[in-house]
């Protein structure tokens, strides 16, 4: 079990990660790309990273538009899991969308 971060982590790992914002319990972003094949391609590629932390986010694809939550449901709230994960998910999307 990880350790929930409290309203002050959370923030300040907000502040490190641009687009993305708090939604009750889980960190969110949402991301346009260039087209549906660049968006799949941004799914394979968190797919990737996810399987290797063994940590899954909430994604929702809608044509082009990406929706991705991470939240550490086993443990009711955020944690560094989280920001870990959007981090990676931050990299994958900035590299296709650049």
């Amino acid at each position: 079990m990880a350790d929930l971060l409290d309203d002050h982590a959370i923030d300040k790992a907000l502040a490190d990660l641009p687009d993305w914002r708090r939604d009750g319990d889980a960190l969110v972003l949402t991301a346009e790309l260039p087209s549906f094949p660049t968006a799949i391609k941004v799914v394979d590629q968190v797919a990737e990273r996810a399987e290797r932390a063994n940590h899954h986010p909430d994604i929702d694809i809608r044509w082009r538009k990406l929706t991705f939550s991470c939240s550490t449901h086993s443990d009711g709230g955020i944690t560094e899991l989280d920001v870990r994960m959007a981090g990676e998910i931050s990299d994958c999307v900035r590299a296709l969308r650049d």
